[in-house]
């Protein structure tokens, strides 16, 4: 990677990166670890494992080239976190107060910010991160008692779309009902993240079992259901 950025010899696309650039290219190599882990491909994962550490090698070298930190400073880090975060394996803590209380405590150390929602990152995936502040909130006692408040919340945010009387409320209430499906899934302990990425799938491989019917396009909508429905029970 310090041959690919050097300003003689190095290539052109890999010199002119930046954090900003290559962010982007981070968050997908992530998400294609999950896919082959979903698909349980051993050798895509293993493709896509490298492709990943390319990234912390990548923006370790940037970092580097600026002098703020070397690939070798950040698996230091790493290391260190693991043993302060286990006292209780590397330690001699009998038992861990666990991972998020010892987690909670570092970045009190590290920010003003004293919210229970602080640190949860603005770049994760919206439906990841409304979980997430979710979690954080009812730590705090802030959540429903049972699923049963959850639900009925979604209801009422069904009731605000449709009274929405603009374009720009109706996003509103539509993003409130999507809040509400997430809580609502949480509370019965089911991760909607995962639920949606196979909802996707499922989606995925009936339409693709349909859209080769004769003249698939020009048929009825009524007739698309009945493909629909005969896929779904296959």
């Amino acid at each position: 990677m310090a041959l690919l950025r050097d300003p003689e010899r190095g290539c052109e696309w890999d010199r002119e990166q930046t954090f900003a650039t290559i962010a982007p290219y981070t968050i997908e190599e992530a998400y294609e670890v999950a896919d082959a882990i979903q698909r349980f491909d051993m050798a895509d994962l293993r493709d896509e494992l490298g492709d990943l550490a390319l990234q912390v090698v990548f923006h370790s070298q940037i970092a580097s080239e600026l002098g703020h930190f070397t690939l070798a400073e950040v698996l230091q880090a790493v290391g260190d976190k693991l043993e302060r975060r286990h006292p209780h394996i590397f330690g001699d803590a009998e038992q861990s107060p666990g991972w998020e209380t010892l987690k909670e405590a570092e970045r009190a150390g590290k920010t003003s910010d004293t919210s229970a929602l602080a640190g949860v990152a603005l770049a994760l995936p919206a439906l990841e991160r409304a979980a997430k502040l979710q979690k954080r909130a009812a730590r705090i006692g802030f959540d429903w008692p049972d699923p049963s408040g959850a639900r009925a919340k979604i209801l009422e945010e069904l009731d605000e779309v449709d009274g929405a009387a603009t374009g720009e409320e109706r996003e509103e209430e539509i993003g409130d009902l999507l809040f509400a499906a997430v809580n609502f899934a949480r509370l019965l302990k089911i991760d909607p993240e995962e639920a949606l990425r196979k909802a996707n799938a499922k989606f995925e491989r009936r339409f693709r079992a349909i859209e080769t019917a004769e003249n698939f396009s020009s048929i009825s909508l009524d007739e698309k259901e009945q493909l629909w429905t005969a896929a779904k029970s296959r």
